[in-house]
């Protein structure tokens, strides 16, 4: 074990401490750069610094035990079972299941409540509680969450959430303060416990009575008693359980290592099978979604509300910290690919250049002297030198925008290679100079968000068109440089940001933003892997409302527009949407597809 480093040593003393914490000797932990998850003995937990600093390290041993105590104390089909359907109470219901199992390890081992206190001051950092201007903005599920934390395990409400708690805290405590006293009394039976939060979420007026799941026995008798005989299990032989605290506190603390990046290549495979749907929300909105005025009547297409759209800079979406951190991790995923991306995107700078500054005129009486015309001179010294004149070259002022789709189905190796084309591209072609822009495209909230509450409010009104949150994401502007947005393109590899895609309007967002610039010649490039899905917005319109839609942009922007369209389908037919568009099976060609498509289109005479 000599050659280990600081880090490999950490990560086998919090697999281990997680291994004893769920009784589990099958638990594996891996690095992440974002978001942190759980798929049944798997845990991904947030990536440290090299050099262990004392607070990264808590955090990942918090998240660790968090998973762990899930794994031995939370019984996911009894969950399921008497779910609510409403999104709000839904969420509320699995905050509050969150808690319980977390306070069964706080209120047992005081290195487990330190490590759970560091993991829930992370995951409030970049919940929108931490934000909230006024009370309609505090996500009810965090502060009930929170305040119950405090209620069961003593722990105060993070510094952060105690402005957005304070808002909301006399509303919860009037409906369920005594709802709180109940749970504490019943932590251990999750049963019991999971009938009471749903009396909980009935005096929040989240749920009505007759909305609440029947309950059906079946097996549930066995699960009381295989949760009862892991209670006994703990009170018996818990003190004897290992705590990762204890257990990585000896580290040493202060050495370097290289590995931490080999550690996330091995990811993917997990990235690529995970659904994902436990996404964080992002920031409120910065400022209001750009009206599209100038669209045809005839496009039969509207918005229910456009008042919780947002079109963001990727650095309001996470702190500088955390744009780092996934930054690095994307640079991971380069290995075995960059060199391959690198050598086409040399030969597009090429055939770029060529086209711009290699034509010239010969013989003429000034300019540069033409060397080739030299050996004349020296076999006929009376023969006059001969110059030659570059022409002015037709190339056209250039800017370039990349589209990507940012949807739940991208998720994995898609997205990070679209990402690491994206910056080679921005690369390459701010050396030849184009200026180039990169935009993402997704939704604020899983199946609907804000504005599906306002519609659920105004009385469900018949055919509402477009009902979700659109959130579009400035990656890199066109006027800047690359050195100054490229740690930006890392936030695609934050998990909780990929939700549902609504392309029609991301397209006229990004065409009209082009209409925009001065250049001459504007080229977009969309990048997607499948048609407009979004959940709301299909559930109360016609099947192809969104499909329908995007049809009917694109047919515009190719007919109407002076803006070149061009796209690339990750394993979807795009084909039968763009005129100009190519298909790849296989992610690993997107990089070669993009150069080859923007060569051809930089061949196109306007």
């Amino acid at each position: 074990m000599s050659d280990e480093t600081p880090l490999d040593q950490f990560k086998r003393a919090l697999t281990g401490g997680a291994r004893a914490i769920a009784r589990d000797p099958e638990v594996e932990v891996a690095w992440s750069a974002d978001s942190p998850s759980s798929a049944g003995n798997n845990f991904r937990v947030p990536l440290p610094g090299r050099s262990l600093p004392a607070e990264q390290a808590t955090e990942a041993r918090g998240f660790a035990d968090s998973f762990a105590l899930k794994l031995r104390h939370h019984n996911t089909a009894l969950h399921e079972r008497q779910a609510p359907a409403e999104p709000v109470a839904r969420a509320v219901y699995d905050a509050v299941e969150q808690v319980r199992y977390e306070a069964l390890g706080s209120n047992r081992f005081s290195g487990i409540a330190a490590n759970l206190d560091a993991a829930v001051e992370l995951r409030t950092a970049s919940d929108p509680i931490a934000r909230a201007q006024s009370e309609a903005e505090v996500p009810l599920q965090t502060a009930v969450s929170l305040m119950l934390r405090e209620a069961l395990t003593g722990q105060a409400v993070p510094g952060r959430a105690q402005a957005g708690v304070g808002m909301v805290r006399e509303f919860i405590e009037d409906r369920v303060g005594e709802d709180f006293t109940g749970l504490s009394d019943i932590l251990e039976d999750q049963k019991s416990f999971q009938k009471l939060a749903l009396d909980m979420l009935e005096h929040l007026e989240l749920t009505r009575p007759q909305d609440a799941p029947e309950d059906t026995d079946g097996d549930d008798g066995e699960e009381e008693n295989e949760e009862e005989d892991e209670g006994e299990d703990e009170d018996n032989g818990g003190e004897d359980q290992p705590n990762p605290a204890e257990m990585a506190g000896e580290m040493e603390e202060g050495e370097e290592s290289g590995e931490g990046e080999a550690e996330l290549s091995g990811e993917e495979d997990m990235q690529d099978g995970e659904l994902g749907d436990e996404g964080e929300e992002g920031m409120q909105p910065v400022r209001p979604n750009r009206p599209w005025t100038d669209i045809p009547d005839s496009f039969d297409y509207t918005a229910y509300t456009t008042s919780y759209d947002e079109e963001i800079e990727a650095t309001e979406l996470c702190d500088s910290e955390e744009l780092d951190r996934l930054r690095a991790y994307l640079d991971s995923q380069l290995t075995g690919l960059q060199s391959v991306v690198t050598k086409l995107a040399n030969r597009l700078q090429r055939r770029l250049m060529a086209q711009q500054n290699r034509s010239w005129d010969f013989d003429q009486e000034e300019g540069l002297l033409d060397a080739a015309r030299l050996a004349r001179v020296v076999i006929s010294p009376g023969q006059s030198l001969s110059y030659k004149m570059e022409r002015d070259t037709d190339f056209k002022d250039t800017v370039v925008t990349l589209l990507i789709d940012n949807s739940g189905s991208m998720r994995g190796r898609p997205i990070s290679i679209a990402a690491i084309s994206a910056d080679i591209m921005a690369r390459t072609l701010e050396r030849c100079g184009v200026k180039t822009e990169i935009l993402g495209f997704t939704t604020r909230a899983w199946k609907g968000g804000q504005s599906r509450e306002a519609w659920l409010n105004d009385g469900k009104p018949q055919a509402p068109g477009r009902l979700n949150d659109l959130r579009h994401i400035l990656y890199k502007k066109a006027d800047e440089p690359w050195r100054r947005a490229r740690r930006n393109l890392g936030l695609m590899m934050r998990e909780g940001l990929l939700k549902e895609n609504i392309d029609g309007e991301a397209l006229l967002w990004a065409h009209n933003r082009l209409i925009a610039r001065p250049e001459d010649r504007r080229i977009l490039m969309v990048i997607s892997d499948g048609a407009p899905v979004d959940d709301s917005t299909l559930s109360v319109n016609s099947a192809g409302y969104l499909e329908s839609h995007l049809r009917k942009v694109i047919e515009w922007v190719e007919k109407s527009s002076p803006v070149q369209l061009a796209a690339i389908g990750i394993g979807h037919d795009v084909t039968r949407y763009y005129r100009r568009s190519v298909t790849i099976m296989d992610v690993e060609q997107l990089g070669g597809t993009i150069i080859e498509q923007l060569a051809d289109l930089f061949d196109i005479e306007n």
